[in-house]
This record gives C-alpha cells, structure tokens and sequence, in this order.
C-alpha cells in the first residue's frame, strides 16, 4: 500500500474486492472515494463498469478490468437478490428491454457451449454464479482468462434468477444458458478509468463534488453503488 498525503489518495496492491477495500479504509475514520484500478507495470489494456438495475429494486454496480493479455478481473457488489446463487452472464447486446430479453443470447462469438468458466469449451459471456448472502447482497470477484474487455464494450451484463449448472445439469438448457431461469437484472457494459486515469473532483452529471455526490448517495440510497470506475486508487 502506498499512501500520498500530499494527494490524499491511497495505492492498494490487492487481491479483495471493492468493497471490501473501501470498507478497510473507512474503518479508520477516513472516507474514500474509490477512482480507477489496473496495473502498475503493464499499459492500459481497457477498463469497463456497468450499472446494474431490475426488478424488485436490484441494484449495484459490476466493474471489469485487463489486467494482462491473459487475465480479465470481474468484481461487484449487487443488492436486492434473493439469497443463494445467481448465473451471471455478458449478453451479445446493450439492449435492456422487454425484461432483458432483447440482449441476445450469451455472448459467444467462437460458437461453443455453455460451460464453467474453466472450461475450455464455454461461451466468452460465461462466468458462473455469484452467492447473495442472507441480506440479498452478493460481493465478488473473478479472475477469468477467456474474456476480454475489449470485446464487450456496448454489450450486457445479466444476473439470472437462480443458479447456473454450468453446462452439467443434464437439461436442454444445460449446454445453452445454463437452466438458470429468469433474467432479473442487467446493465450496460461501458468504458471507464482505468489505475489513475480518473482525476476529476466534480461530477458532471449535476456540478457537485465526488465527496458530496458520495455523501448524498449514501443518505439516499445505502446499498447504491455510487462512482461507475472500477478501483484500486483511492
């Protein structure tokens, strides 16, 4: 960890998640705002962040980041699941409409079946399942060596009603989708900062600071996921 004074932001060299990062840092006292995430010693290779919302008031935010040729980092926190494990999947469209069925199948541009993600033979959108907790939320983060940032820029991130088989459940959904039900939520995968990239102090969706849009963020909404970068700057 490296701590700048001077610049009031915090490098954290880390393999948890987000949140839990962020919760660290506050628990001495301190706020954070959490700003870009990536690699110190390899160039950019593309970063994305997606809002996710649907029904039943789900809500939370999945942030994706290259950080090599070969590895891909997914992490998130969504709120509002029921408890137990969910199918998440990055859909062939940015289109949220007609109850997220408008986004396509599984993003699969080599044609093979649905599997784990440690498969060989699996869709790229394929990545298994995210736990809700007791409360409905599911924090999480993945490492995956098949998905690619730069392909999935305009595209969907969809959390499915129950859990994926991935591939082995023996239904003819197995091999397809996984049998993992219905679409509950989604959102659009979209750029974002990657590690230092994010240097703005105002928000230009309404001219406030990031600290006052944080702050009016958690007085509104306590499972709201405020700032759409991924993170590891702070």
């Amino acid at each position: 960890m490296k701590v700048n004074l001077d610049g009031e932001s915090v490098l954290v060299d880390t393999t948890l998640t987000a949140e839990e990062v962020q919760n660290l840092l506050e628990s001495t006292g301190r706020l954070a705002v959490l700003k870009g995430m990536g690699s110190t010693t390899q160039r950019d290779l593309g970063a994305a962040v997606a809002m996710v919302e649907g029904v039943n008031c789900i809500q939370g935010v999945v942030r994706f980041i290259q950080l090599s040729l070969e590895k891909c980092i997914i992490e998130g926190t969504i709120d509002g699941l029921n408890p137990g494990l969910h199918g998440l999947h990055v859909h062939t469209f940015g289109d949220l409409t007609d109850s997220f069925n408008k986004c396509g199948d599984h993003f699969n541009p080599e044609g093979k079946s649905h599997g784990d993600p440690k498969d060989s033979d699996r869709h790229m959108g394929d990545l298994g399942n995210i736990l809700a907790d007791e409360t409905g939320r599911a924090v999480f983060r993945k490492e995956d060596n098949y998905l690619k940032v730069g392909d999935i820029i305009g595209r969907s991130i969809v959390v499915d009603e129950g859990e994926d088989d991935l591939g082995r459940g023996g239904n003819p959904l197995s091999k397809i989708s996984g049998n993992s039900g219905e679409r509950l939520a989604g959102g659009i995968i979209a750029c974002s900062a990657g590690l230092f990239q994010n240097s703005k102090k105002i928000c230009t969706c309404d001219g406030v600071t990031l600290w006052d849009e944080r702050e009016r963020a958690r007085a509104t909404s306590a499972k709201r996921q405020l700032l759409p970068q991924p993170l590891a700057n702070l």
